[in-house]
């Protein structure tokens, strides 16, 4: 089995063999983390950090982890919400007033986190560089009709949400979304993650190796409005640029490291109440972008009293609030294997799951 690295609670040795098989299989580099009652008992790695397999994927390597980036906006939000000064229920316009343009003066804050806003894309075309002209697609967003009743129908807002709610917080903050997360939130928890990422850390990339085959029902989507390609990735702009929907960078210990706020009662960061809201339900049925069933909560999939969400080619994080257990799982291969990736993360939980049964 390939060899790992990093450090392994006895008792969740199903991780570490998880993680083996994945790299000797379908895996070029990655690294799995488990937190339990905020403290980390699985922080493993291993693999390369290139195609090539010419560099090893080392403790600090870091690599875009596409919508497993929304977690960190969706926590933003959360914890501007339990400060007071962001209310989830009130409307988009209270805090943002252009967004009341063209019909959009019910649609609420929650309904952007439950991808009901009727915004899931933008209707005026754009070029992939349009990505990083923060004012033009805000602007655009806020004179958009909404395509339904908000809070009616889910459809996935893969990019357009990070920009709606990044806008709502720098309304709020005077800050950037990327800024306010590092200041607020990754600089307290001493997390390496980035939203907006400083040259320093160029070094400590994996890039992402696009998937070799697309998924049928992606690909009848069409190349996206605007198009983005995985290569986009290896960008020096990608990388500078602040994208709330899917350009963070960082590894499983830092998502794992953030993410596990939720489970663990806030760290100082939230109260216990404000963790709760992660799992308050926003909508419950077939998601038309998706094609699939999904239980929206308030910026996560929400299934019993956990909440996750995971990122194009794979990545994954699932914070339990009742087991008070987070897992983490990053890569640089992608797949695609339908509209919700494939299952590598997936064996990454199940594995945790049953270190959790042995820690008992």
């Amino acid at each position: 089995m390939a060899h790992t690295h990093g450090t392994c609670d006895e008792r969740f040795e199903a991780v570490r063999d998880a993680l083996g098989a994945s790299l000797d299989g379908r895996d070029v580099g990655a690294s799995v983390a488990v937190f339990l009652d905020g403290e980390p008992v699985v922080d493993l790695w291993g693999g390369y950090a290139d195609a090539e397999r010419t560099r090893p994927w080392e403790r600090d390597t870091i690599t875009c982890v596409w919508s497993t980036t929304k977690t960190m906006t969706a926590l933003c939000a959360l914890v501007l919400a339990d400060r007071g000064v962001l209310d989830l229920d009130a409307p988009v316009a209270a805090y943002w007033p252009e967004f009341a343009a063209a019909g959009k003066e019910k649609v609420l804050v929650r309904h952007v986190l439950g991808h009901t806003s009727g915004l899931p894309v933008w209707r005026a075309p754009l070029r992939t560089e349009d990505l990083y002209d923060w004012p033009k697609l805000t602007s655009l967003l806020a004179a958009q009709p909404p395509d339904s009743a908000p809070g009616t129908v889910a459809g996935y807002h893969a990019v357009t949400q990070g920009y709606l709610i990044g806008e709502v917080v720098r309304r709020i903050t005077g800050r950037t979304l990327g800024r306010f997360f590092a200041e607020e939130i990754a600089g307290p928890l001493g997390a390496d993650f980035h939203i907006g990422l400083p040259p320093e850390h160029d070094h400590r990339v994996a890039p992402v190796i696009p998937p070799q085959t697309r998924a049928p029902e992606i690909v009848a989507r069409g190349p996206g409005n605007p198009p983005i390609p995985a290569e986009i990735a290896a960008t020096e702009a990608w990388r500078r640029a602040e994208i709330p929907s899917g350009n963070g960078f960082g590894n499983a210990r830092s998502v794992a490291a953030v993410q596990s706020v939720l489970s663990d009662g806030g760290r100082g960061l939230l109260s216990a109440a404000g963790c709760e809201r992660a799992l308050e339900e926003q909508f419950l049925g077939e998601d038309e972008v998706l094609g699939t069933r999904m239980r929206y909560g308030m910026g996560y999939s929400i299934q019993g009293r956990s909440c996750s969400w995971g990122g194009w080619g794979g990545s994954i994080v699932l914070a339990d609030l009742g087991t008070r257990m987070t897992v983490a799982y990053v890569m640089n291969r992608m797949l695609e294997e339908g509209p919700l990736g494939d299952d590598r993360g997936l064996g990454m939980v199940m594995a945790a799951y049953e270190g959790l049964r042995n820690a008992a």
